[in-house]
């Protein structure tokens, strides 16, 4: 198969539901926003050291797919694709509270950052919040699955959690804002 095919020379592509619409699209830019995240999330776990939270990486990123998909198929389209459902974010709640049973109350803010795979889990929290803005965005001009956003505003604050716990874990300790510096 090759790797281009020149549908796109002239600023279209074809969503995954058959459709075509131009490359600044503001569905194309929140589903490219997820693949950009996706990414984040490999960088981030090729430098934790944390197997709990490398498996878990592991996982969002095949939700991302998932999601991704969901974005770049418009319900109305041809093709029918599975779709960020309730259980989706649910589970990531679940996540969300596990972890922060092993983590010490967050009374201060902190710093994102910390040792490197921690800090690229903060960037790409930084990048889910993006995604999830332009996804608002896109909410008040065209049918999206509304499960899509919970999702994300979820993912986001796992991804924080998880943040937290590889600091901590495997560093000990968390950088707090200092509001007087």
């Amino acid at each position: 198969m090759k790797i281009y095919t020149r549908r796109g020379d002239r600023g279209e592509t074809s969503l995954f539901s058959g459709e075509k619409v131009g490359k600044d699209s503001l569905r194309v830019d929140a589903y490219g926003s997820l693949d950009e995240l996706n990414s984040f999330l490999g960088v981030a776990q090729s430098f934790c050291h944390n197997q709990e939270v490398k498996k878990t990486l592991t996982l969002l990123q095949n939700q991302l797919f998932k999601a991704g998909a969901d974005l770049a198929t418009r319900e109305t389209g041809k093709r029918q694709v599975s779709r960020i459902q309730e259980e989706d974010w649910r589970q990531l709640e679940n996540q969300i509270d596990l972890l922060q049973e092993e983590l010490p109350p967050l009374k201060e803010f902190i710093l994102p950052g910390g040792i490197s795979g921690a800090a690229f889990l903060h960037l790409a929290r930084t990048v889910c919040r993006r995604t999830e803005r332009l996804l608002a965005a896109l909410m008040k001009i065209e049918d999206t699955n509304p499960e899509l956003i919970i999702y994300l505003n979820r993912l986001s604050d796992l991804i924080f959690v998880l943040a937290r716990y590889e600091n901590i874990l495997e560093r000990g300790q968390e950088e707090l804002w200092q509001k007087n510096l």
